[in-house]
């Protein structure tokens, strides 16, 4: 296999989700994170000639790791556009289609980009740096309810008003414009022994709605499953317990809500089959790569 980027991002359970999706030698694929392209070129190792793959990537920096291959087609864009860019390039069926969520390597060692709270640095988090909304946008401007809300949607924080209530009451003093200034506000608020479990949370929280992460998920895995062929695979490896659900109900249902409906025969009506067990890093990945201790790879197959 060709080598790739790994001081830009490290692939997650890279064998096992390319693996999942029984590459075609003549299929056509859909990587909708390609980030440092280990999950991409994995797959174009596997792909013949006549084969072609797709790789998604809101973020301009991923450009210096797409490979020279004309079997290789980058579309830099959010990948909740899916649907769209398969009919501008004239695809109407996809053999398959594989994402692995959450912020890259690359975004948490970038110390201008905000994402970490490791850094002093502003407060960004956009994955796309075109977009407009930055986390210190929702900071200073978000009503103190809006913020208790994402807090406890996005971040499930139980302390998520009275966080929202001091972030509201130190901003009406200066504005919140760094993550470090942002870390001296709540910090007080939290339990000496959870101080970074629970700004983890925080920042999780933020970047979620800077990037509308949730709402972009949900549109792409709908148009996954229509533009997967019958035999093809959906393979989605998931970090936290908001956007696992999500992938974990539309596997199961056919829907992001988890709502089943029932055919004649009482058999739930979903286009999907799940798979297997969950997928988990091995030990030995997770020593290597500490990114790799909260993933949980599904597999589903299109019926």
């Amino acid at each position: 296999m060709a080598s790739y980027n790994e001081k830009y991002h490290v692939a997650v359970l890279l064998k096992e989700s390319v693996d999942g999706l029984e590459i075609q030698p003549d299929g056509v694929y859909v990587d909708v994170t390609f980030g440092g392209g280990g999950h991409s070129r994995e797959i174009l190792s596997r792909l013949g000639d006549h084969g072609h793959l797709y790789g998604f990537d809101q973020d301009g920096d991923s450009m210096s790791n797409i490979p020279s291959d004309n079997r290789f087609t980058f579309v830099r864009s959010n990948f909740r556009f899916l649907r769209n860019w398969m009919r501008y390039y004239g695809v109407g069926q996809i053999n398959g289609l594989i994402a692995d969520l959450g912020v890259s390597s690359h975004h948490l060692d970038d110390e201008s980009r905000g994402f970490s709270f490791r850094f002093d640095a502003p407060l960004d988090m956009r994955m796309n740096s075109n977009a407009t909304s930055t986390a210190a946008d929702i900071v200073n401007r978000y009503e103190e309810q809006q913020l208790a809300d994402i807090f406890h949607l996005y971040g499930e924080l139980h302390n998520a008003r009275r966080m929202a209530s001091v972030i509201v009451k130190a901003r009406n003093n200066a504005p919140i414009l760094t993550t470090s200034q942002l870390i001296e506000v709540v910090s007080g608020i939290m339990p000496r022994e959870r101080v970074k479990k629970e700004t983890a949370k925080l920042f999780q929280a933020l970047r979620i709605e800077v990037n509308h992460e949730m709402d972009a998920l949900g549109e792409m895995l709908y148009a996954a499953t229509d533009l997967i062929t019958p035999g093809g695979r959906l393979a989605v490896i998931t970090y936290h317990s908001l956007e696992d659900r999500i992938v974990k109900n539309m596997m199961k249902t056919g829907n992001v809500e988890g709502k089943t409906t029932q055919d004649f025969y009482g058999n739930v009506a979903s286009p999907l089959t799940m798979l297997g067990k969950i997928i988990t890093p091995t030990e030995e990945e997770q020593s290597h790569n500490p990114r790799s201790r909260s993933a949980k790879l599904r597999i589903a197959e299109k019926r």
